[in-house]
């Protein structure tokens, strides 16, 4: 992407290799809670999950198949899965989110996760 835009310093290049939902897997047990389901976690990695069933995908049977919910929502249950939790977490688990993270605290004159 680098190369693509040229040398221009307010580009910071970061994306999720899948879904978003990567960044929630490392929250298991309160998407768990949350869904109902008593799955085991899919990766050690979670922004490998994919094959074939990206975290988007994942997390939709998860819910729809779980005893607390029928559907899973993006806006709304994402924010039940972060509300109050500490996202060095997730970012202990995904370096992009990590990347990201760390260009935003930077950015903002914060101290960089480590």
């Amino acid at each position: 992407m680098r190369q693509w835009v040229g040398p221009e310093k307010r580009f910071y290049p970061h994306a999720a290799q899948h879904d978003f939902e990567a960044w929630l897997l490392p929250y298991w047990l309160d998407i768990q809670r949350l869904s109902g389901t008593n799955r085991s976690s899919p990766s050690e990695n979670p922004e490998s999950v994919n094959h074939m069933s990206p975290p988007a995908q994942r997390l939709a049977e998860i819910f729809r198949t779980g005893t607390k919910r029928t559907y899973y929502n993006k806006a709304r249950d994402a924010k039940r899965i972060l509300d109050g939790k500490d996202l060095s977490i997730a970012a202990a688990k995904c370096r992009e989110l990590k990347a990201l993270l760390n260009t935003l605290l930077a950015l903002g004159g914060g101290a960089a996760l480590e």
